[in-house]
């Protein structure tokens, strides 16, 4: 019937397209940026040399002089004015259709990158840098260095935590306690409970008891949810060290990816609403696979949530974000992989965190030099590229293996060979993206998750 809506409105909402035009303009200011500051060149070469990463997906923001030529051109590519809460930054630009740096102009004759990096004063520290010369209080929501600059360029380090202006904040000696006290709070949180909704509760009380704004909160919270996931995979605790060799931490971060029980999906969602997300697209692989997931991105912190669960084909239809979803007497590499090792919010932590990397030499240094192993490529697009390392495989409680064997869930002789062999457990995952693509290829990722489930990975005698 006419004037009714249509159920398949929800999956056509997010169709996200590549952005050559305005990807070219940046990589043709960037590289030109690079070709007049010998600074920043030196350090492209080392980010490409002991990292495995491109300059360009560091930058946070280009600043340009003030005309009308350099505005039409930014228009024309289809960059916007940027928005944060506090309203709209007249002289500051974004593409709300792709994954690029802003675009700032600026009253000075010059151009200007900032770099994203996790803290300036680790940065200081690696190039040998004087900690007066950064500006913004320690433990600030926003910090920033100088590193070089000459006539025509300026090469800067941006450490942010939820704050989007360009504008220093307010020394608050007050507001910094908190921010450790939060941070404390969220690193040493309980994660295992007898029962789930326990943990759900509790980690939202943790987040309702700081008085921190929710964007800062959401930025405090994903750093401890790094660092609980870094510990338990070594190809992160390799590549995390080569960044750190130049001061970067984690600030290529693309998405953090959570696997969820059926039964906790609607709980993470909500959660991840109380920190400011908001829902994107939504993804289903097929019958054959049965899963799902559900987008979700923080606007003000550029973080970006892929939760995955179990799921039938009638059920992406409706909003199974937020309505329960139904026990089931069967479990897909999802579900099972959650029986086994527990939620990602609570007991298992992450499934895997991707970032933006050079992707052919990412693979090859960590094969080379660390023996790290690269998974075949589950996305190889000249827009998108993405593979996972070698997943690592963990010792599975015996408690998760009885209740699972109990409501058979997993046979006898799966039952053995977890205890005996464990079960993979999380990835680092290599992506490298072109044209400011934001999307994701949802038949690749239907392959891997396939690919990665734990009873193929059983080892026969």
């Amino acid at each position: 019937m006419s004037g009714l809506p249509d159920p398949t409105d929800s999956l056509k909402k997010f169709s996200w397209e590549t952005q050559p035009a305005a990807w070219a303009f940046v990589r043709e200011r960037v590289a030109d940026f690079c070709s007049r500051s010998s600074a920043a060149a030196e350090l492209a070469e080392k980010m490409s040399a002991l990292t495995g990463t491109r300059f360009v997906d560091w930058v946070e923001t280009i600043f340009l002089p003030d005309s009308a030529e350099n505005r039409a051109r930014i228009e024309a590519v289809g960059f916007k004015k940027f928005h944060d809460r506090d309203g709209e930054h007249a002289n500051v630009f974004s593409h709300p259709g792709a994954v690029m740096p802003r675009v700032g102009l600026h009253d000075r004759p010059i151009v200007a990158v900032h770099l994203k990096v996790d803290s300036v004063a680790d940065f200081a520290a690696v190039h040998q840098l004087e900690a007066r010369a950064i500006e913004g209080e320690p433990l600030s929501p926003y910090r920033r260095l100088r590193v070089a600059g000459d006539a025509q360029t300026e090469l800067w380090v941006a450490e942010r935590w939820g704050w989007m202006s360009f504008d220093l904040c307010t020394a608050d000696a007050n507001r910094g306690i908190e921010i450790v006290r939060t941070l404390e709070s969220f690193r040493t949180r309980r994660r295992d409970f007898d029962n789930d909704a326990d943990g759900f509760a509790y980690a939202e009380k943790l987040i309702d008891a700081s008085p921190l704004a929710i964007d800062l909160k959401c930025s405090l919270w994903f750093a401890a949810e790094r660092e609980f996931w870094m510990r338990r995979n070594r190809a992160a605790q390799v590549q995390y060290a080569r960044q750190q060799r130049l001061g970067l931490g984690w600030a290529n971060h693309d998405h953090h990816t959570y696997r969820s029980s059926r039964d906790n999906f609607s709980r993470l969602v909500g959660l991840w609403e109380k920190l400011g997300f908001v829902i994107r697209e939504r993804f289903y692989a097929g019958a054959q696979a049965g899963w799902g997931a559900q987008v979700m991105e923080q606007p003000i912190t550029n973080i970006i949530t892929f939760n995955d669960v179990d799921l039938s084909p009638d059920e992406l239809l409706g909003d199974f974000a937020h309505e329960s979803l139904p026990a089931r007497n069967t479990l897909g590499t999802v579900g099972l992989w959650c029986g086994l090792h527990g939620d990602s919010l609570l007991q298992a932590g992450m499934h895997h965190l991707e970032c933006q990397f050079d992707f052919d030499a990412l693979r090859e240094q960590l094969e080379s030099e660390h023996a790290v192993k690269v998974m075949k490529p589950f996305s190889d697009f000249p827009y998108l590229r993405q593979a996972f390392t070698e997943g690592e495989r963990w010792s599975v409680s015996p408690k998760r293996i009885n209740r699972l064997l109990s409501t058979s869930m997993i046979t006898a002789e799966q039952a053995k060979q977890f205890r005996e062999q464990g079960a993979i457990g999380s990835h680092l995952e290599n992506l490298e993206r072109n044209d400011g693509f934001k999307g994701f290829n949802q038949t690749g990722v239907s392959e891997i998750i396939s690919a990665t489930d734990p009873r193929r990975h059983l080892m026969t005698k």
